[in-house]
């Protein structure tokens, strides 16, 4: 029986019966027979992408909304990846999902639905990358003026590589290092962040050194060719390069997200080559101009220097009528020297001999008599004073010593003792009265239990009757029992049977801090 042949009006009370399951595995085989391959063009709305790499979104229109999902390995081999708002065109299979009561799209492509939704999601990227700054010249890197190394990022089959190395070899020829990466297709944007990024983990000077300059170059296309360097991807990479880096993708008409944050764009391949290096040529042609209009000028430079002394020499007088006055005053003083010699001889041995006359041994030896005078005098008394200044100190010292005494130290030992023996005496009789205290508590409880046992009920008169092994409380207890034993104050008697005896029952312990 079909499950959908009837309609409520033939139900009947025999109609066939389905479970849950079954009934939605019936809905599951007929939506995925019915669409099992369709396109659907329509809005994304929400897309999620969690850690597991699939990627689950909504497809919808003005009336309706349709789940889809795009399993890890589909997504990563799309070229544009979903973004919500942008209108797009989806190929896959319908199916349900038994869990939730849903029906749902798994997809095998998604594409931008024409060059319209790619320009507007590439203007939303456009202005979000704007709005964060990347785009501002301040923080664009100036380009070096000569690069050592120069890094490319670009096919190594095209035509731009080769372009863009005659360039080079024609303006000034210089170390190339080329990271060969995918230029269009699902693969370029992932290629070239990673040659970007490669390229600037590099050690300047190791053994595959750093390059100075990259270019980022492609050759022309449309839209879609392009869309590898229209990725966000790519422009944060480009924009986080450490090293300068010059985009050259399309040809001067085509614009890429790329070029806004690139520290420069070229038109074209061959125009970076250009903005790369200067050319050569012009250098040696510059140096030697330079040099020839140095040379110039040091040779006007030497003649005018030259002229402008022999000008002053001709001004200077003769070096004899400079000479004729000196010679003159120095014959004149050399006349003058043996007879002031002389004069000068005659005044010194003149004070020489007045500083003899106060020299004699007299005055020497009175001088002697009087300091030895005030040498004795001084020593005479230098002894009394040493005694007074012993003394002071000594009775210094023993001031001090008196306040050094042990007395007051050995009071407060025995003012310390005593305490400590009042100390100890009240804790003795604390403790000894607490002790009492708690064996009378002790004594007491005992008592207690004494009171409350059943033995004390058994002395009362009453009695207590066993059987196999337990307390019987009943009299068709004691009818099964095989054996009775009655237990009075006095002791126990057997009935019938043996009786099991009975296990008396463990005393509690008490718990801890009980006693007090």
């Amino acid at each position: 029986m079909d499950l959908f042949d009837d309609g409520p009006e033939e139900a009947t009370d025999n109609a066939p019966e389905f479970t849950v399951s079954e009934l939605s595995g019936a809905v599951k085989r007929t939506i995925e027979g019915e669409f099992s391959f369709v396109r659907v063009r329509g809005e994304v709305g929400r897309v999620s992408r969690p850690r597991s790499g699939h990627v689950y979104l909504d497809l919808k229109d003005d009336k309706s909304v349709i789940s889809g999902i795009m399993w890890k390995g589909v997504a990563s081999r799309q070229q544009t990846q979903p973004e919500e708002g942008m209108e797009v065109i989806a190929t896959g299979k319908m199916t349900t999902f038994p869990g939730q009561s849903k029906y749902q799209i798994i997809l095998e492509e998604i594409r931008p639905a024409g060059a319209g939704a790619l320009m507007a999601m590439l203007e939303k990227r456009k202005a979000q990358l704007q709005a964060e700054g990347l785009f501002e010249p301040g923080r664009k890197k100036k380009l070096p003026y000569l690069p050592e190394i120069i890094g490319v990022v670009t096919s190594p089959s095209g035509a731009v590589i080769r372009d863009i190395l005659h360039r080079l070899r024609d303006r000034f020829p210089r170390k190339v290092l080329v990271w060969p990466v995918a230029v269009q297709g699902a693969k370029c944007a992932p290629e070239v962040v990673r040659a970007i990024e490669g390229f600037n983990r590099m050690t300047p000077g190791g053994a595959m050194p750093r390059p100075d300059l990259l270019i980022v170059a492609r050759g022309g296309g449309s839209v879609e060719d392009l869309w590898g360097f229209n990725e966000e991807a790519v422009a944060r990479a480009a924009a986080a390069s450490d090293i300068p880096l010059i985009s050259a993708v399309g040809h001067e008409t085509d614009t890429t997200l790329i070029d806004f944050v690139s520290d420069m764009r070229a038109p074209t391949p061959t125009a970076a080559a250009e903005l790369a290096v200067p050319v050569r040529m012009e250098l040696l042609a510059g140096l030697r101009d330079f040099d020839a209009r140095m040379t110039r000028a040091v040779e006007q430079r030497l003649e005018l220097r030259g002229q402008r002394l022999r000008d002053v020499a001709r001004a200077l007088p003769r070096a004899e009528t400079l000479l004729e006055g000196p010679r003159q005053r120095l014959d004149i003083q050399g006349d003058k020297l043996p007879r002031a010699l002389r004069q000068l001889v005659d005044r010194q041995r003149l004070r020489l001999s007045e500083s003899a006359g106060s020299l004699r041994p007299v005055v020497l030896t009175r001088a002697i008599s009087v300091e030895k005078s005030r040498l004795i005098d001084r020593a005479a008394r230098l002894a009394p004073a040493l005694s007074r200044l012993v003394e002071t100190r000594r009775e210094a010292l023993a001031q001090r010593g008196s306040r050094l005494s042990a007395r007051p130290i050995t009071r407060e030992i025995a003012a310390q003792g005593d305490r400590l023996n009042e100390l100890s005496r009240r804790l003795h009789e604390t403790q000894r009265s607490r002790v009492s205290d708690a064996r009378a508590r002790l004594d007491a409880l005992d008592r207690l239990r004494e009171t409350l046992g059943y033995k004390e009920t058994l002395r009362r008169g009453y009695a207590v009757v066993h059987g196999d092994g337990h307390v019987v409380t009943s009299k068709a207890a004691a009818e099964a029992a095989s054996g009775l034993e009655i237990e009075f104050a006095d002791g126990k008697m057997r009935l019938g049977g043996t009786a099991t005896p009975r296990k008396a029952p463990k005393k509690p312990k008490p718990e801890q801090g009980s006693l007090f």
